[in-house]
């Protein structure tokens, strides 16, 4: 651990500061490559920083230096993971542009890894079985994952000597579509059913009616597509303000369920069909229309989600970001996420 600097978990009024060390850290390499950021809004990253640290404390760690005399404390950096089902996934790692390079990175990134020694970890996930197994009295997660900028090449090597290695890109898609036209509609027999609140909050009250099948058959449409399920974040997602539609056909048949937002905040998808993907786009696009742009986070191997958007207008905007894991865990061709905080 690095002299000087002390690592706990934080304090909920801590949240903003963590906030404004996201927001120095990733302006300050942006400035490098000639985009600053704007001002920064914190109430989304301290709303985000709520979630987190409500679903999965124990992954959520602060790098904090003390005055002389220990009067007075100052976060210099954070780290939040979250463990959902067999899947650990880095969230965000930031340390403050002035105290970067003195390992406070690589020491909180140890503190939120499911097992601490790094000794073995990029045999992580590597056994058979979902959960993973046990090795050297350490319990081994079934897969270790982040999204991180390529524009990083320290910390993707960092993520990379664990086995988190960069595998695919991810585009920022901004923009109105020029014509709704262009993107197809839903193929006759297929139903968008809207999601109140209440209905994604059935586990809260298991005993109303079709509501906790419904969270049942969510739950099953993410581990058939995203490898796992996670009933809390789609409950913040629409405490966020986003409308959500589970998508059937007229048998009553899953097929997948889609998001949006009037602020223009896109995703998450998921689709039993990968061939639904651009007429969902569509139909999301048309049910909910955004005060502004939207933006879209795209996987590089979802060709449908990427040819449809820029066929209506949307562009690529900045460089890519990359997911990494130590083996596969999702089938992206068929999943949007939410973020690239929260998939």
């Amino acid at each position: 651990m690095t002299e000087g600097v002390t690592y706990r978990p934080p304090r909920p009024e801590e949240l903003a500061d963590c906030a404004l060390v996201w927001h120095a850290s990733v302006n300050e390499y942006m400035t490098r490559l000639g985009h600053p950021l704007p001002p920064p809004v914190l109430e989304p990253a301290i709303r985000m920083g709520e979630h987190l640290l409500a679903t999965d404390p124990d992954h959520f760690r602060v790098a904090v230096k003390s005055s002389p005399g220990g009067h007075r404390e100052r976060i210099v950096g954070f780290g939040i993971g979250l463990q959902r089902e067999h899947v650990w996934f880095l969230s965000q790692l930031y340390v403050l542009p002035a105290e970067q390079h003195r390992g406070i990175g690589r020491a909180l990134l140890t503190l939120v890894l499911p097992s601490a020694p790094e000794a073995g970890a990029a045999d992580a996930g590597r056994g058979e079985g979902g959960v993973g197994g046990v090795e050297g009295g350490h319990r081994r997660p079934g897969v270790l994952a982040t999204c991180t900028d390529s524009a990083q090449p320290i910390s993707n090597a960092l993520y990379g000597k664990l086995g988190i290695v960069a595998r695919m890109p991810v585009f920022n898609l901004v923009g109105r579509p020029a014509t709704l036209s262009t993107l197809p509609q839903l193929p006759e027999g297929i139903e968008a059913v809207a999601l109140e609140p209440r209905e994604l909050t059935a586990h809260r009250n298991p005993a109303a009616p079709g509501k906790a099948e419904l969270c049942q058959t969510i739950d099953a449409i993410d581990r058939d597509v995203l490898g796992y399920a996670h009933q809390p974040d789609h409950d913040f997602l629409r405490l966020q303000g986003r409308t959500g539609f589970f998508y059937r056909t007229s048998a009553g048949e899953p097929l997948g369920y889609g998001y949006s937002s009037q602020v223009g905040r896109f995703g998450p998808v998921a689709l039993l069909d990968e061939t639904l993907m651009a007429p969902v786009i569509g139909h999301l696009m048309r049910a909910i229309e955004p005060r502004g742009a939207t933006t879209v986070w795209i996987p590089g191997a979802n060709d449908r989600a990427m040819v449809a958007l820029l066929r209506a207008g949307l562009r690529i905007e900045g460089f890519p970001a990359m997911f990494c894991w130590t083996r596969p865990f999702a089938a992206f061709e068929r999943y949007l996420p939410a973020g690239l905080a929260l998939l």
